[in-house]
């Protein structure tokens, strides 16, 4: 008798896992994963391939889907859970790829429409509201169909005839099927980047001209935005990015007679498309106590060696300034492996502010803390980036090339990009260089 309740209670405690899965349903259970963590980019006119909004819609990409949250490639977030803490982590929990992959293995059923959650609302055109600005590229630009397109540059003025202080900034592809990425950085007046290619018209830098605009960088990396008012990386799009915006009280600066500089990379994906991509740009309401300034640590003296694995480069420079990190956009091309920020502290202790053990070229992603991490002056501040130059690396254009800084993709780099927040009046420069002590010109009475 002992024997054979207890054999019940086994097979009842057995059956429990599969009773469970079987109410897995599309409405209750996994409609409200979607909404939290994909449906953002899986909706029309957005950056994925097809809509996840409706039943109809993700019934036939059940299986799909399980395979993909199962390996974490789905949704894409490649920072290491170990390292710092983020707002726009979207990455899915256990329980909810647990979910997914039930409802997937027990028929993908239907359910009931009363179990839903209320719709998600999402702004038409821009996710920052209606822009008080909006600065197209100059002119359509012509993608072919096939072969390879170079980055391509266009400088467009902003009309600012005075400073405005920015507080939501947004770039949006006109054509996603053929936008990779895009970079648009404000230059003031007087830098020297690419000084000496046209307005208005797209440009490709020859390898001459990209190094004669380069500034000089040692060995040991320098932090280029701050130290040389070179330019300023104001908003970027990637797939599965979000706008730039800043928090209460603060706001980024563009200057007065600055250009937009819109950094396109076009990839030709088998159709003729025409792009016209643009700039969305919301005022802050009120001068800021902080400014947000983007920078980016690099080195550009790297050179990787062929077939190397694993070669390691790093940037470093020491902060002059109490500082705030507020966000962190770690940067390179195909044969970027893996990258991190770490900050030494002048206690000696170190802290990792983000690691990404896994770059991936073709999701690369502003990561903002939940809070921001003060850093204090005489911080030693180091990006390390790892590169795959071997055979190993199925997107390595050339493994037996010895490769260099370069803005193709052909080519490589190390940018560590970081959103640091200091006082609104403090010159940006002081970050990378110790503050110029003033001397007095007062010649004191004679008695």
């Amino acid at each position: 008798m002992r024997r054979q309740l207890t054999y019940t209670i086994v097979c009842f405690l057995m059956a429990l896992p599969a009773a469970t899965a079987k109410d897995v349903t599309f409405y209750k259970d996994v409609l409200p994963v979607l909404q939290k963590r994909c449906i953002e980019c899986h909706r029309a006119g957005e950056a994925a391939p097809m809509p996840l909004v409706t039943y109809k819609d993700v019934r036939p990409w059940a299986k799909a889907i399980r395979e993909a949250v199962k390996i974490r490639r789905m949704p894409p977030w490649h920072a290491d859970p170990h390292y710092g803490s983020f707002s726009n982590d979207r990455s899915l929990s256990n329980e909810e790829i647990e979910t997914l992959a039930q409802w997937a293995d027990t028929g993908a059923t239907e359910g009931s429409s009363k179990d839903a959650p209320p719709p998600v609302q999402f702004a038409e055109g821009w996710t920052i509201g209606k822009p008080d600005a909006i600065i197209p590229m100059p002119e359509p630009f012509p993608v072919p169909a096939k072969g390879t397109v170079e980055y391509t540059y266009f400088i467009v003025p902003t009309g600012f005839t005075e400073d405005k202080w920015i507080d939501k900034i947004e770039v949006r592809p006109g054509s996603r099927a053929v936008v990779h990425h895009i970079v648009v950085m404000a230059r003031p007046p007087g830098s020297p980047y690419l000084k000496s290619i046209p307005i208005g018209k797209p440009y490709v830098p020859d390898s001459k001209s990209r190094a004669a605009n380069r500034p000089p960088a040692g060995n040991k990396g320098v932090l280029e935005g701050a130290e040389t008012g070179f330019v300023e990386v104001v908003t970027v799009y990637v797939p599965g990015g979000v706008a730039y915006q800043t928090r209460p009280g603060q706001a980024r600066l563009i200057k007065a007679g600055s250009h937009l500089i819109f950094q396109m990379h076009y990839t030709a994906n088998g159709t003729a498309a025409t792009d016209l991509s643009r700039v969305g740009i919301v005022f802050a309401k009120e001068p800021p106590k902080e400014r947000v300034f983007n920078t980016f640590l690099t080195n550009r003296s790297l050179r990787i060696p062929p077939g190397a694995s694993s070669h390691r480069v790093d940037a470093m420079t020491v902060l002059h300034e109490d500082v705030q990190v507020q966000a962190l956009f770690p940067h390179m091309h195909l044969r970027g492996q893996a990258f991190q920020y770490v900050a030494k502290l002048p206690s000696g202790e170190s802290m990792t502010l983000l690691r990404v053990p896994k770059y991936d070229f073709n999701w690369q992603l502003t990561y903002f803390l939940d809070q921001p991490v003060n850093l204090p002056k005489g911080t030693e501040l180091t990006a390390t980036a790892w590169f795959d130059n071997s055979p190993n690396n199925k997107y390595n254009p050339d493994p037996a090339a010895e490769v260099f800084w370069g803005d193709q993709s052909w080519e490589e780099m190390i940018a560590g990009f970081i959103d640091f927040v200091i006082p609104a009046g403090l010159d940006p420069a002081y970050i990378a260089k110790p503050r110029k002590v003033q001397t007095s010109s007062v010649v004191a009475p004679l008695d």
